[in-house]
């Protein structure tokens, strides 16, 4: 007989049988054999002599069973990555749930990996490295609502050393709303903003579109207020958005956001967008920053070259709660069908 014996075990097998087989009382039996009369006790009720699993018959998770259950249901219906999920999990469900605990979680229920996607990613260069003070700055159009009598444009700027992003909506993308949300961003940015790069739309230069040869003038008000500020604005080369990609995947999770959810006004796009810019800021953790979120890495920077910020970056400690997230909140959870469909219609996915 094959047993393995747990490493303190004061029996043997035969030893066991032994106690199981004879009629000599506890306190006689635990004399011969010098262990305690609860081992005695303990071999007499059982009908083996191999040693029982040591692992909890529950474990000890954070997370209810009912809440496990919710999680699941996330992962399965939006397709959550697991930092995005740690994030959802903290804010809705309960905070004190650590991303080890969640990823043991979905490796419990073979959920560890999410479907592979039919279409290969294509291969990307990695960003070069700058110290924080190098922002990307695009615009992306948003849905018309139906309370608006015109669409609205989310300027988008994105710090490339720390990923810290800063939005603002404005009623058309005219070189004055540009000016404006620079002014804007320069007075709330943390950093000093050193460089800015941003394409050639007729809102950020004068330079023609398409033209290899011709070089802003610097007489746009975009360009100078650059100047009066001590930026220097960059320019991306003709139909080459990947220059600026780096704001374009910002712009691709903005785009997700729009698709999750009906909006009932334009007031409340813009709250939702504002909202989630600051989860993202503060919560949101990003891979190549060390699975650290935007403010996280502004923090360190600071201590590190606290000359490069006109300001030392500041939030609350632990996830902040408010009433209309932890409304919004239930509102996901209440509406997974729905959000799966919707998903489904925007991927292509068919029915089950």
């Amino acid at each position: 007989m094959n047993i393995r014996l747990h490493k303190n075990a004061t029996t043997t097998p035969t030893r066991r049988a032994y106690i199981q087989s004879s009629p000599l009382s506890v306190a006689a039996l635990a004399a011969e054999l010098s262990v305690t009369e609860d081992t005695i006790r303990r071999w007499k009720g059982r009908d083996s002599v191999e040693d029982r699993s040591h692992t909890a018959h529950r474990l000890q998770t954070t997370l209810t069973p009912a809440q496990e259950t919710v999680v699941i249901a996330l992962r399965q219906t939006l397709r959550l990555s697991l930092d995005d999920l740690l994030v959802v999990t903290r804010e809705f469900i309960n905070e004190a749930v650590s991303r080890s605990g969640l990823s043991r979680l979905l490796n419990r229920h073979g959920l560890s990996r999410l479907p592979v996607e039919t279409e290969a990613a294509a291969p990307h260069k990695a960003f070069k490295a700058y110290e924080p003070g190098y922002l990307h700055m695009d615009i992306k159009y948003l849905p018309q609502m139906v309370d608006e009598t015109s669409r609205r444009y989310l300027f988008v700027a994105i710090d490339r050393a720390t990923r810290w992003v800063y939005i603002a909506i404005k009623p058309n993308k005219t070189a004055a709303s540009a000016r404006a949300f620079l002014k804007a961003l320069h007075k709330d940015c943390p950093v000093k903003i050193a460089k800015l790069l941003t394409d050639n739309g007729k809102e950020f230069t004068d330079r023609l579109f398409g033209s290899k040869d011709r070089q802003p003038t610097g007489a746009h008000e975009f360009d100078m207020l650059c100047e009066a500020l001590g930026i220097e604005h960059r320019l991306t080369k003709p139909r080459t958005p990947q220059t600026n990609g780096m704001v374009e995947r910002f712009n691709g999770r903005i785009a997700q956001v729009l698709t999750t959810r009906r909006y009932l006004s334009a007031q409340d796009l813009e709250s939702t967008l504002l909202r989630y810019a600051w989860l993202y800021n503060h919560h949101l953790p990003q891979k190549a920053l060390g699975h650290r979120c935007p403010l996280e890495a502004l923090k360190q920077w600071y201590a590190e070259k606290p000359d490069l910020f006109i300001k030392p970056p500041r939030n609350h400690p632990g996830p902040d709660s408010y009433v209309d997230e932890i409304v919004f909140g239930r509102e996901v959870l209440t509406r997974l069908p729905e959000l799966a469909r919707e998903w489904r219609t925007v991927r292509g996915v068919p029915e089950k």
